[in-house]
């Protein structure tokens, strides 16, 4: 095969897509078989070490199972091969560019796929979208352009630029233009029904996306952007070109992602494995809470925070969580924490053994380590008397010893209780208001990271090594505080991602420079780009939340509905009859986005008997097809072809909360949305509700 030869015409691109597909399956035959070849090896192996364990020395036996763990690596690589050649039989590449440079003079047609192929080092075939050249493709159109080189930056010109849609083996259509062709593929892609799992999107990465991607210099990438931007989607890929690039020092292993929840985890939990990557560890910052507190604490989740809040009856609740989540807070905190080091400790003098050691050398030897947790304190201060007394009496002290020394040690150290220490620091600052335990003795969501931060502080908990690379997403919805702990438990490389108009608490929320603030080396970057709703879609997102920088992708499509009701019946039937319209429709997915979970719950039992429909809750693990009934909280990160949001009315909606979670219900909609309510609308959809359908029936109003 001459990849050489410029394959100007379509009929001619097809033939080499042809050609290469049936090397592709060449390939993969003859790997099955290396594959079945050395399966057999490793058995006949094992057969032979069970029947000759024996007559066999200690030598023998060693060679034979190093030879079954050499056999069984080859087989595990081989199969890991089978997986990438599956993805490019099914698709081989999207893209191509032909290129002139100083290693091609002559010129050089590039292909571009998912993964790279090629039969020997001098025949690359296609190359993987994260090989160096590849950035070519994005970055540049025709003319000049250059890529990042292991030796340095290399120049070159590109001649053609195309691009292909290949799907299941076939040859869909090519676009080739002295343009940005990725700009059509875009479009062609957006118009696309949504799925049940994120997708990949090697084949339509704009410029402003490939240089995130490709950043590795940055410690701490913060990723600001608006809804539809891509954000998880560029995070994902950047994750997967980090694999790539230093596959011989990081693995998917080391990676952790921070998901809002367990339904977001599996929305994205394909894309890795699509780009030829393994899955990555995932969890929730209550998952992690728990593990961090030993399971010692019961306390509230983040979702039960949100309940309380959106009720809008107890505001000495929100003052608790606004003042917990605020800069003056962590500044108060950090000073009772010095505080509690410093006077936490009577000193006594000691006897160790028939040595004496008087109370002021203790309380010497205390305040050399008052700047250290309550543990390396004790630790330290035991240590310094112990080599005192060998210093002065020249005895060396027994373990035993040693023992009862550290014990008469920490009998000197004050309160030592978690709780109660916390509790002790709203009577130090005169806000014991602020403080509230639950039923059962638990905490408010609000207290559980300060808890953790202070248990930091106060022991010697080690920074989390194993972790080499941490991905926290929907970043507004953590408190500052909640990243001073994060970086102090994973001192790693990080990726952190959100969108401050997304905050389902405002209350607590964080925005890009604050986050900056708190972990040091940090590039914020910031993607205003919005691809995910049509324009009709997007004006009403902006009539709910301004984004003044927001740079929606020019996509038309339906207009938006507004239906107004007078009996709660009429409004139920017709959300029935849209579930029974996309049940018949062209759409692939539909969210019923209400604002409480209590609605959510109230609606699905009310639609179950009659449609099918799946609910969302706090305890779903799987993000399900079709038509589910959720909440703005658990829809973020979400997206659907259809959206239909719920009693949109004035009493419903009117608090800042509200406005944050109708924001977020609406951008979930791709290319549908509808809008329902009973009596007037919710002021913040005044400006652009245009009413479309109205209840015809009686006047009188059903109640709630």
């Amino acid at each position: 095969m001459n990849l050489e030869i410029q394959y100007r015409t379509e009929a001619e691109e097809r033939q080499l897509h042809q050609s290469i597909t049936a090397r592709l399956k060449e390939t993969y035959r003859n790997l099955r078989a290396d594959v079945a070849a050395r399966h057999a090896e490793m058995i006949q192996i094992k057969q032979q070490l069970q029947d000759q364990i024996r007559d066999l020395d200690h030598v023998d036996k060693a060679n034979l199972r190093q030879a079954a763990n050499m056999a069984s690596r080859v087989g595990e690589f081989s199969v890991e091969q089978q997986k990438r050649l599956e993805r490019l039989i099914e698709s081989p590449y999207f893209g191509r560019i032909d290129i002139q440079s100083v290693e091609h003079p002559s010129g050089k047609p590039l292909y571009i796929g998912v993964h790279s192929f090629s039969e020997d080092a001098d025949r690359q075939f296609i190359h993987d979208w994260r090989a160096p050249i590849s950035s070519l493709f994005y970055d540049f159109e025709l003319g000049d352009g250059y890529y990042d080189a292991p030796d340095g930056q290399i120049e070159a010109q590109i001649n053609l630029k195309r691009q292909y849609r290949i799907e299941k083996q076939q040859f869909r259509f090519m676009l080739e233009s002295s343009l940005n062709i990725l700009d059509n593929v875009l479009q062609e892609e957006l118009s696309r029904a949504s799925d049940t799992k994120l997708k990949t999107i090697v084949a339509t990465i704009q410029r402003d996306q490939n240089a995130i991607i490709r950043n590795d210099d940055a410690h701490t990438m913060i990723i600001q952007g608006a809804a539809g931007s891509g954000k998880t989607s560029i995070a994902m890929h950047r994750i997967a070109y980090l694999l790539y690039k230093y596959k011989d020092t990081i693995s998917s292993q080391d990676i952790l992602i921070i998901s809002p929840n367990n339904v977001f985890a599996h929305y994205i939990s394909q894309v890795l494995p699509e780009l030829g990557e393994e899955m990555i560890s995932e969890t929730t910052m209550e998952v992690l809470a728990d593990v961090l507190l030993e399971s010692k604490f019961n306390f509230q989740s983040f979702g039960e925070q949100i309940q309380v809040l959106l009720r809008g009856k107890d505001t000495a609740f929100a003052e608790r969580v606004r003042y917990k989540a605020s800069t003056d807070f962590l500044a108060d905190f950090d000073r009772y924490v010095d505080s509690l080091r410093k006077s936490n400790v009577s000193s006594k003098g000691v006897k160790v053994s028939v040595y004496s050691v008087s109370a002021e050398d203790v309380r010497r030897h205390f305040q050399r380590r008052q700047n250290q947790p309550f543990n390396e304190q004790l630790n330290g201060v035991t240590a310094a008397i112990v080599e005192q007394i060998k210093l002065n009496h020249q005895k060396v002290i027994e373990n035993k010893q040693r023992a009862e020394l550290r014990a008469q040690l920490k009998a000197m150290m004050g309160e030592t209780d978690l709780k109660k220490l916390y509790k002790g620091f709203y009577e130090w600052s005169g806000k014991a208001d602020l403080f509230k335990i639950g039923p059962k003795g638990s905490l408010e969501y609000a207290d559980v990271y300060p808890l953790i931060y202070m248990k930091l502080q106060l022991s010697n908990t080690t920074p989390n090594a194993a972790v080499k690379h941490l991905v926290v997403d929907e970043m507004q919805d953590y408190s500052p505080l909640q990243y001073r702990v994060l970086s102090q438990l994973y001192p790693c490389k990080k990726t952190v991602l959100g969108d401050r108009n997304q905050s389902v608490n405002p209350l607590s929320s964080s925005h890009a420079e604050a986050i900056r603030d708190i972990l040091p080396e940090s590039l914020c970057v910031y993607m205003r780009k919005s691809y995910r709703s049509t324009s009709q879609i997007t004006q009403v997102a902006q009539a709910i939340l301004n984004n003044p920088d927001l740079e929606p992708i020019a996509r038309h499509g339906e207009e938006p509905t507004f239906n107004s009701f007078r009996k709660k019946s009429e409004e139920l039937d017709f959300i029935a009859g849209q579930v029974k319209d996309f049940c018949g429709g062209e759409y692939q997915s539909m969210a019923i986005i209400c604002r409480t979970q209590g609605e959510a719950d109230e609606l699905y039992e009310h639609l179950r008997s009659t449609t099918t429909v799946s609910l969302l809750n706090s305890k779903s693990r799987v993000f399900a097809s079709g038509v589910v009934i959720t909440t703005a909280y658990l829809a973020k990160g979400l997206e659907f072809d259809k959206v239909l949001v719920p009693f949109c009315t004035k009493t419903n909606y009117h608090q800042a909360i509200d406005r944050h979670m109708l924001y977020i219900a609406v951008t979930r909609a791709m290319h549908s949305l509808a809008i329902t309510h009973r009596g007037a609308i919710t002021e913040f959809l005044e400006s652009v509700c245009s009413t479309r359908q109205f209840s015809d029936a009686s006047s009188e109003e059903i109640a709630s």
